[in-house]
């Protein structure tokens, strides 16, 4: 089955998309390519010939898509003849936490209007009505996502969603955080949830004056208050530190416990581990069509994923694996010293940063852990110039290129204009372009708008700029947020060739373990409380930082015996146990 995906907003009149498809309306006498009121239209039916110049639009404005055989009968949804399409669903189960996982844009979010109704399946058929629900019902074969369907026809289901974008709340809601939860408080369990989430401290302040970490604690809380029978967490983990990333699988896992259905989509591998009793993977192209396999164990869904192959379906959804090596000596290659410190103080309010002596060489990637509000992002300006400390010294004689916390832009032109300022045409051709613009997908963002970007898009045109920059030690705080799982992965390495062939340094703050796992040579480890103190320990090569950081945590990782992947031990398990009194928190080869 071969279909073309039309995407309007790079094919608007007097795009380059909309001028070339223009010029090939009706050249081949059949009408395959039509323009009518200023929109472009690609028929199903088209010949091979139009098929073949659609495929060569500029701007990737059409995805020309061959879709197997199997598939004619299991599209759930469809958005228009030109539009997206959706193959199967999910499948909610009553007591059990449910992961997807899959790149962003390949219907995630339209899997999740179907499942609660606010979207009717049309089962492909655009052009007319969607059928009724028995029609629906008896497309899928019997089981937990037909019985669900069932109850969705027949006395329809209560959900409570979790956003993604949670910097968007604000916007939504001007107030105090005490009048956001009381208003979607259906179990008369205000004061208990916001103890349990820990924002009982935030409940007086206004919700526009919370991090992104804060946010996402009360967006959680704020899903967990309300009454529904099915509970969707859309990126629970963005912004969290790995000690609020385990407190919020702990929550989410309680609520499964209760006789609810959960469904998680989640980037954070490791967290996925741990949290889910069930996987379904998701895969196709972005904004053009999604596929969903059956449930499969979580080990077993995340290894298929890392590894780019699906057995079952022999479907190959990535070219390369995803590969963490075993016993990886780190830091052969590293050379000079490109900054110091030493003895750096600076008091923000009530809060005090203290650092030990420490250095960063170049070739070196320098992981930066610890949990929110003990002064990562603090130290990261001092040394980008932003702050001065207090007391203490830091000396280089480096060029800084700083990627912040929470990107944003007012960049009035296309991703290619924005490019072209920030970096010239260094982006389009060569080493950087095959390094890092090609694996973080943005040579095909070019004709979009800067301003109309996803977060995910954001983040990795940022990502881009500063690493594209002419400099000496590139700092970058939380590269990974809205990332999905195989950008992230990409956007490790990408940061890893960068400094290895150009010889410069990097410091990354993140709190994905996979993340820090593959990009990093050493760690720079900060403890204390957030909010009040903190103080940073470093750099550590690797192993000894991780153990460091775990410790203060009270967790360890082991590796999965096939992929390699670390993997977070069960508390109080035998092998959690065996690593504490070994002092491996991290691995034990």
């Amino acid at each position: 089955m071969r279909v073309a995906v039309l995407i309007q907003d790079r094919c608007k009149p007097n795009s380059n998309a909309f001028r070339y498809l223009e010029r090939f309306a009706g050249m081949c006498g059949g009408e395959c390519i039509q323009i009518e009121d200023n929109k472009c239209r690609i028929l199903e039916t088209a010949c091979p010939p139009c098929f073949y110049r659609a495929r060569l639009c500029p701007g990737n404005a059409v995805i020309v898509i061959n879709l197997p055989e199997e598939l004619d009968t299991d599209m759930t949804h469809c958005y228009g003849e030109n539009g997206f399409r959706l193959f199967r669903l999910p499948a909610p189960r009553q007591q059990q936490v449910v992961g997807i996982l899959g790149p962003n844009g390949v219907g995630k979010s339209t899997a999740i209007n179907l499942l609660s109704g606010s979207i009717k399946p049309n089962l492909g058929d655009w052009k007319n009505a969607p059928p009724d629900w028995d029609e629906i019902i008896s497309t899928f074969p019997r089981g937990e996502l037909r019985d669900y369907l069932g109850l969705v026809a027949e006395e329809g289901v209560s959900i409570a969603v979790k956003p993604q974008n949670i910097d968007k709340l604000p916007k939504l809601w001007s107030g105090k955080v005490r009048g956001l939860l009381a208003r979607v408080d259906d179990r008369d369990e205000f004061e208990e949830c916001a103890q349990l989430v820990g924002v009982d401290h935030l409940l007086d302040r206004e919700l526009a004056a919370l991090s992104g970490g804060e946010l996402q604690r009360v967006a959680i809380c704020a899903t967990i208050l309300k009454e529904a029978d099915v509970y969707f967490f859309d990126e629970p983990s963005s912004y969290l530190d790995i000690y609020e990333r385990m407190r919020m699988v702990k929550i989410v896992q309680d609520l499964a416990s209760k006789g609810k259905r959960v469904i998680v989509v989640e980037h954070d591998l490791a967290i996925l581990d741990v949290l889910c009793d069930l996987i379904h993977i998701v895969y196709g192209e972005r904004a053009a069509y999604g596929i969903f396999t059956p449930a499969r164990s979580t080990r077993s869904a995340i290894n298929m994923y890392l590894d780019g192959f699906l057995p079952e379906e022999n479907v190959r959804i990535r070219d390369k694996k995803i590969e963490f090596l075993r016993g990886r000596i780190r830091g052969e290659g590293i050379g000079l010293p490109i900054l110091k410190w030493g003895d750096m103080e600076k008091t923000l309010g009530d809060f005090k940063l203290k650092t030990g002596e420490g250095m960063v060489r170049s070739a070196e990637v320098v992981g930066v852990v610890g949990p929110n509000a003990t002064g990562k992002t603090t130290m990261v300006k001092m040394i980008a110039g932003e702050m001065e400390p207090d007391q203490g010294w830091c000396t280089m004689e480096a060029k800084v290129s700083y990627k912040p916390q929470h990107v944003q832009t007012d960049f009035e032109g296309t991703v290619e204009e924005w490019l072209n300022t920030e970096l010239g045409n260094k982006w389009r051709t060569g080493e950087f372009h095959t390094q890092v613009v090609r694996p973080l997908q943005v040579d095909q963002l070019v004709d979009l708008k800067a301003k109309k970007l996803s977060g995910g898009e954001l983040q990795a045109v940022s990502i881009t700029i500063c690493l594209g920059k002419e400099a000496d030690l590139y700092l970058l705080d939380e590269p990974s947020a809205h990332l999905d799982a195989n950008a992230r992965m990409e956007a490790a390495k990408a940061i890893r060739r960068t400094m290895e062939s150009n010889e410069k340094a990097a410091m990354v703050i993140d709190h994905d373990i996979y993340f820090i796992d593959i990009v990093s040579d050493s760690l720079l480890v900060f403890d204390g409380e957030g909010g009040k103190h903190g103080k940073a320990v470093g750099p550590l090569i690797l192993r000894k930082g991780m153990n460091k950081f775990l410790e203060d945590i009270d967790m360890t990782f082991r590796r999965d015996h096939e992929s390699y992947r670390p993997r977070i031990n069960k508390p109080n398990s035998r092998k959690d146990r065996e690593q504490k009194v070994a002092g491996e928190y991290f691995y034990i080869e």
